[in-house]
This record gives C-alpha cells, sequence and structure tokens, in this order.
C-alpha cells in the first residue's frame, strides 16, 4: 500500500500529541517527523520530500503562511489553526485544507482521505486495516476547562447540559464547564453515538437506561426530550435498532 507522508509542524506540544495520534490511527499516511518550527522542518525538507504539510499559522519567528510562500516545490499543505481569520489568504496560497482546533478525528479523516483519493489510488484502506486497531475512530477530546486543556474520554461521556454560554459536560467520574456551543461541540463528537434531545441537553445514546413520556432516564437523571428535537432523536434510535 503506497503511504503518503507527512510533517507535522506546530509548536505547541498538546497539538503536536493530537495530530501524531490522528496520523497513527490513519493507515495510508506515514508519519515522518514532528517539528516545533519552519525553520528546523526545512533543514530536513530536501532529504525526505514530504507529501503533506500538517502546519499551524502562528508560531514564532516565522509563521506557517509566510513559510507556505517559500516553499518552491510545495507539497500539499493542511493549516492547523485556533484562528478563523486566515482562510482567504491560505487557500489564495492554494492549501489544501484549513482545520479549525479544536477539530475531531472525523474531520480530519475526511481531509486526509480526499487528498490520498485526489493523488489516484485505485483503492483506499479502511481505518479498521490497521495492525491490531479497531475501526472506531476517536476515543477522546481535548477541551479547555478553566485555564487547563482536559482529555475527556468520549466513552465517559452521560451526557451534555447547556448553561448559557457554556456546556457542562457530565461524565462517569466529574462535570467538567467548557465555553463551547452545542455546534462547536456536535463538530467533535462522533454523530451516531450523540443526540441533541433538547435545546439544553445532548445525550449519549449508549448511556440511556430507558426512555418513558418523552424523558430519557441516565441513572437517577431524567432528561427532557422536545418537540423540536423528538422527531430527529427517534429516527437516529430506530437507525440504530
Amino acid at each position: 500500500m503506497r503511504k503518503l507522508t507527512c510533517y507535522i509542524i506546530d509548536d505547541e506540544p498538546l497539538a503536536q500529541e493530537i495530530l501524531e495520534e490522528y496520523v497513527a490511527k490513519v493507515p495510508f499516511l506515514e508519519l515522518q517527523g514532528t517539528f516545533m518550527s519552519p525553520m528546523e522542518a526545512a533543514a530536513q525538507m530536501d532529504r525526505d520530500k514530504p507529501g503533506l504539510l500538517f502546519l499551524d499559522v502562528n508560531m514564532p519567528n516565522l509563521d506557517g503562511l509566510t513559510f507556505v510562500s517559500m516553499l518552491n516545490p510545495r507539497p500539499m499543505i493542511i493549516l492547523t489553526t485556533a484562528y478563523d481569520q486566515y482562510a482567504l489568504k491560505a487557500f489564495d496560497l492554494e492549501v489544501k485544507d484549513y482545520l479549525l482546533k479544536p477539530f475531531s478525528f472525523e474531520r480530519f479523516y475526511q481531509g486526509v482521505l480526499r487528498l490520498y483519493q485526489e493523488s489516484g489510488v485505485e483503492r483506499v484502506p479502511t481505518l479498521g486495516e490497521t495492525a491490531g486497531e479497531p475501526a472506531y475512530g476517536q476515543e477522546y477530546l481535548f477541551l479547555k476547562v478553566g485555564h487547563r486543556i482536559q482529555k475527556v474520554s468520549i466513552r465517559d461521556i452521560l451526557y451534555i447540559e447547556g448553561m448559557r454560554d457554556y456546556l457542562m459536560i457530565h461524565t462517569t467520574r466529574e462535570g467538567l464547564m467548557t465555553l463551547l456551543s452545542f455546534a462547536q461541540l456536535e463538530e467533535l463528537l462522533p454523530a451516531p453515538h450523540f443526540a441533541r434531545v433538547h435545546r439544553s441537553y445532548m445525550v449519549a445514546i449508549d448511556k440511556i437506561d430507558h426512555i418513558e413520556r418523552n424523558r430519557i432516564w441516565i441513572g437517577k437523571q431524567t432528561i427532557p426530550i422536545s418537540n423540536t428535537y423528538s422527531d430527529g432523536f427517534y429516527k437516529k434510535l430506530r437507525g440504530l435498532g
């Protein structure tokens, strides 16, 4: 199987760790190196000739967009950044994708799969073809909780409760408050396993104990199902049955 070789260039160790985990899950990607700066990566690019760069924008000394404009020849570029204001300039530079942090494994995989297919392969390997690895995609999220970035196991999430500008993520261990909207969180969570049931609630489907009179029981917690979300929720349940 032909591999798509890649570099990770990001000055944040946590961002590097997340990308390394994501790359390791994809059987057609081969990580050749992880670097703290474009200049560090440039010293080895002539030797390795990576086909793809996962490149942060805001880095000291030399920012990612300036680095892209300097590359000749230029590998495929996927920008990974916490800021959306660079998107127009990025696509003027013909980058292949723009991943806005924090991004899910599903979103990451969609981007790299498209590039791999565009490269003319005859068959795309599935995620389950990695040695001994289940085909299940992501296993955890990194969320900003107060002044720290918290690793949250997706399998531990029971339900999510909206609290004005924040979300309270109720897990089997604790409650975690994060400054996200439901729309942002839905982008990060694996869609088949979670469902919005109310303007203030989202539930992990496999944690539901029972449903009665448009109320969900998860342990001792009862969660209402509103008319706005009931049709979509019950259709999802029927689809899983």
